[in-house]
């Protein structure tokens, strides 16, 4: 059985997708881009302000699920640009200080909303 997991600490979905789901021990957390879940607008222009959004969008997602980053196990992140890859690493570490988890970074030709960031995760609880 699956539970739809919705924070009101993040923005609302953009489209037919939950922001998680739970089954069993485990929390599927659709991507997050970097939009302000009071405004439904980016954080900012850049790339900085939008992955810092990213991960607190994450962060609200995760513990409405009852979970965190220390017990993530896989990321995907995704760039509207790979020289932005340092910038979004130096941040997103900042999240995982030890024993990060497993991940991959991929740069794509257009991400929603024109966003510089999309990051998603799988967790356990």
């Amino acid at each position: 059985m699956k539970k739809i997991i919705h924070s009101s600490d993040a923005p609302d979905a953009i489209g037919p997708y939950s922001q998680a789901v739970v089954h069993g021990d485990l929390v599927y957390c659709s991507g997050q881009i970097g939009l302000d879940p009071e405004t439904m607008e980016f954080a900012g222009p850049d790339v900085a302000s939008q992955a810092r959004q990213v991960m607190e969008n994450l962060k609200a997602v995760l513990g409405e699920a009852g979970s965190d980053f220390s017990k993530v196990i896989k990321c995907g992140i995704y760039l509207a640009d790979m020289d932005d890859f340092a910038t979004v690493n130096e941040i997103y570490g900042r999240y995982f200080e030890s024993e990060p988890p497993a991940r991959e970074t991929v740069a794509v030709k257009t991400l929603p909303k024109n966003c510089k960031v999309e990051v998603g995760c799988t967790a356990y609880i």
